[in-house]
Formats: C-alpha cells, structure tokens, sequence
C-alpha cells in the first residue's frame, strides 16, 4: 500500500533509511543497505500533471530503494513502475491539490544516475565523473545513457520536435512558459553548480554539508512560508569493506540543525524521537482528504523549534546553542573519519545505537 495505490508487493525488500514527510508512504530522500541512495525534487514539464491518485514521486523514491541493490537497478524498477502506475495526486497535505513530476538523484558505491520525468515519459543520464545537482527543472539534454521506448515519438507526435538534430529531453519537454517558481530554480541550478566547481577535486561531507546551508543562494530556503524540511549528505566508500555513512538532520533548516551519522548494523536501536505520531482518523486517509489537520511534529523536532525561537528571542543564548550544536556534528564528523581511516574498529552494538545516542545528545541541548 502505497500513497494511493497499492501494487503487487516485492518478494524480498531491502532495509531502508527514510527521510520523509509524515502524512504519506514514500519519501523524499533515503538510502538502503546496499548503500544505494536516492532522493527527488519536483518538476513542471509539457506533459500535463495528473490530479487523478497514482504513485507520487515520493513512493517512487521509496520503491527504488525498497527494491534496487543498485543505483541501476532502483532507477529500472523506478522507470517499470512509472510507466505501469503513472505519478499523480497531491503532494502536499491541503485541500488544494499542489501536483508535480519528478527528478531523481540515485548514487551507490560505484555509479550515479540523474532520472528525469514527464508523466510516463522519462530519460536518464549516467554520471561518471565530478559532480551534478538538480533544481526543480529538467537539465538533461543531449547526454542521454538510457530513455522510455516511446520518448521521441511522443515528442514528434505532439508536435514538441520536428526529429532533425539532436534529441535534448529538456528543451523539448520542458515548459515554454515556465511558472514564477521555475525562475527561482533556475538560478538555484545555477548557483549549486558553482558551489561544487569551487570545491571540485576536494568535495567532503563538509563541503556538501556548507552547500545545503547556503541561504544566499536559496538551496537553504527559509522564507515566504517555505522552509527546508529535512537534509542528508551521504558517504559511499569505493571499498565494500568500509560502511556507507548517512547524515541526516531530521528537523528542517540545515543551517539551525545538526547532520547526525546513521550507519545500518545488525540490531539497529530505534529512535522514537525522529518518528511522527500516527493518527487513527488520519485526515491525509480518509476520502475526502486533508479536510482537517494533525500536529505530526515528533519530539527532536518540537524541541528543535523550542530551540529556534529562543534562538530568535535570546541572540546571545541562541549563538551558544548554535556553537553547542556545531561542536556535536564535528565530534560525530570527526568519528565517521576514524571509522572510515581504519583508526578506530567500533563494536557493531556502538554502530547500531549511533543515530539513536546522537539523538540524544542534542535533545539534551534543548532542554
């Protein structure tokens, strides 16, 4: 049971890690334990958005890394089940439905894949060298490694290309006119790609960590009613020997939040801190949805906004808190290092209570 939908289940599924919005199934970023990766963003391409309930973006993130040992395999079963279900139905959880396509971002210990969509259509760019971002708009052009049968078709049918020259999916598939919020990817897009060519050759999680904490260039968005929601900077050693490490801060606007290490291990401790209440009359389940509204906050995150206003009432309190916090990430920056050097060997008990103690940790900060 998805979303909306409900699809023939997987005889075997993998051990995933989610970073996602409560109210649905999928979500919006995660990684397996395979250390295969994904994550998606929004798109408004020439195919109509459908409001009729399908699979979301968000579910297909989710059934990737459900099903994919690799980033190959989670974007073949992503493009199977795009062009069987369909995407549609609301993104959001309010009244009015708020509907798009989808990017992706897939990566695992040796490749990297940028997946694009427009309705059932779809293109994909294998990623082999430096570094790539995407930004609510199509940017693949000419450099496609693997595409749906009938993509070109559907663009000559519709009248999109005339098939002379080169195929570029975004120039044909993307709007003439694009929406307001288009304008502001663009120069997000932008602005990404500038930051990774500054650091090319030496990007670190800290690097990647700084980038997500960018406000000037609105990757970190903090405004008009938006705020960054969750972030994730992933490590993927080449040597299957070495542990993938994932960093997520599970409370919104990086630039106030910590990137605590999660790493998967037998035995895993759960962390009820970071888990959203469930509801019995959930609103975003019952049909018509979203008529009425739940407070899904889960603890770090009420705690962290406790933390904020304070921030925001005391600077001088807040700029202590904000130095407490940084010096937390670094010692778990600085262990993650150890571990990956060879330098330190932790008991697999200490690798499966890491998320959870981190946790910890920075409630304490707040209270």
């Amino acid at each position: 049971q998805c979303t909306y939908l409900e699809i023939e289940q997987a005889e075997r599924t993998h051990a995933v890690v989610l970073s996602r919005p409560a109210w649905l199934w999928g979500a919006e970023m995660g990684a397996n334990e395979h250390g295969v990766c994904v994550g998606n963003e929004g798109v408004w391409t020439r195919e109509p958005v459908g409001e009729d309930e399908a699979l979301l973006g968000m579910d297909l993130v989710r059934l990737g890394l459900e099903r994919g040992s690799s980033a190959r395999e989670a974007l073949e079963v992503i493009a199977a089940l795009l062009e069987r279900y369909g995407q549609g139905g609301s993104c959001k959880e309010e009244p009015v439905p708020f509907v798009y396509h989808n990017t992706f971002l897939l990566a695992d210990r040796t490749e990297a894949w940028v997946l694009e969509t427009a309705g059932r259509y779809w293109a994909a760019q294998r990623i082999r060298e430096g570094s790539r971002n995407i930004s609510n708009q199509l940017s693949i052009g000419r450099e496609i490694t693997a595409e749906h049968a009938g993509l070109r078709q559907r663009a000559r049918s519709q009248g999109w290309w005339s098939g002379d020259g080169e195929f570029s999916f975004a120039e044909v598939f993307s709007l003439t006119h694009q929406p307001a919020r288009m304008e502001a990817a663009k120069a997000r897009y932008c602005a990404g790609k500038e930051l990774l060519r500054q650091h090319a050759g030496h990007i670190t999680a800290e690097t990647f960590m700084a980038i997500l904490r960018d406000k000037a260039s609105g990757i970190c968005v903090d405004s008009e009613g938006f705020r960054t929601a969750g972030s994730m900077v992933s490590v993927l050693p080449r040597d299957p020997a070495l542990p993938c490490i994932h960093f997520f801060t599970a409370t919104p606007d990086p630039s106030r939040s910590v990137f605590k290490p999660f790493v998967f291990a037998a035995g895993l401790k759960p962390v009820p801190q970071v888990r959203s209440p469930t509801f019995r009359d959930d609103p975003a389940k019952k049909i018509p949805r979203f008529q009425s509204t739940v407070d899904r906050r889960h603890e770090l995150y009420r705690r962290h906004q406790a933390a904020l206003e304070l921030m925001e009432r005391d600077q001088e309190q807040g700029q202590k808190l904000l130095q407490t916090l940084r010096d937390l990430e670094k010692q778990g920056l600085e262990g993650m290092k150890a571990l990956l050097g060879g330098t330190v060997a932790p008991r697999p008990e200490e690798l499966a209570d890491l998320f959870f103690d981190c946790v910890e940790a920075e409630m304490k900060f707040y209270t």
